[in-house]
């Protein structure tokens, strides 16, 4: 798991999501369809018993691929388990030390995962977007999320409508964005869509066309909609 956390972080950073899952879902189907031709091709040498009846468990080949493809550009010096080798032949000196020290461990699984990553090179490079995986994944993934985005969408606007249509009080920045006109008498912002104030019936120059307060003081309607909208 360490080993996933150190590979995966570097690749899925430099590649992205989607495409690392789609790399990830590739080496495995390829690390274990190569792993099953080695072993049947092991018949060949007439083993008492096939080496595909032996039964392994485990995501290491896998790591092997994924340790050929982020060393398959570097140039520097890596150390394997106290031995220094160059950065692309990493994964050989590891499956070599690995079957030395540790001889239980899945030997064709692992040449399986280092082939699959190399295999995989030569198969990205001859696309020049992305492969075939990372479009099909892509599009699960956009319509998966797409009641969340919409969902978000609607949140977002509902609380524009909500919060940006009535502003009152500090500058007018704010509320010359959204369309509205602000009172010259109450400093009610307004609709553009009309001529005179909703709150106290001032018209936009400033004059008083008709009074909806039914002659309440400018002080009192004020104190009144900042109780109402506060």
């Amino acid at each position: 798991m360490m080993s996933l956390l150190w590979k995966g972080t570097q690749l899925e950073t430099s590649m992205g999501s989607t495409e690392f899952a789609s790399m990830v879902a590739a080496l495995l189907a390829m690390s274990q369809g190569i792993t099953v031709l080695l072993a049947k091709s092991l018949l060949f040498f007439n083993y008492e018993r096939p080496y595909f009846y032996e039964y392994s468990a485990g995501f290491s080949g896998v790591l092997f691929a994924m340790k050929v493809v982020l060393h398959s550009q570097s140039e520097d010096y890596t150390n394997v388990h106290g031995l220094v080798v160059p950065a692309r032949y990493a994964a050989w000196a590891e499956l070599i030390l690995i079957q030395m020290f540790v001889p239980g461990v899945s030997f064709l699984g692992h040449l399986g995962g280092v082939l699959a990553g190399i295999l995989y090179l030569k198969l990205k490079g001859g696309y020049s977007g992305s492969d075939p995986l990372t479009v099909a994944i892509r599009g699960l993934t956009g319509v998966l999320s797409w009641p969340i985005r919409f969902l978000r969408n609607r949140f977002e606007s509902g609380w524009q409508r909500t919060s940006g249509r009535r502003t009152f009080g500090r500058g007018l920045s704010s509320s010359a964005s959204v369309g509205v006109w602000r009172c010259p008498a109450c400093t009610y912002d307004n609709s553009n869509l009309l001529s005179i104030c909703e709150m106290c019936g001032t018209g936009q120059s400033g004059n008083r066309l008709f009074s909806s307060s039914q002659g309440i003081p400018l002080e009192e309607l004020r104190r009144r909609r900042v109780e109402r909208f506060g």
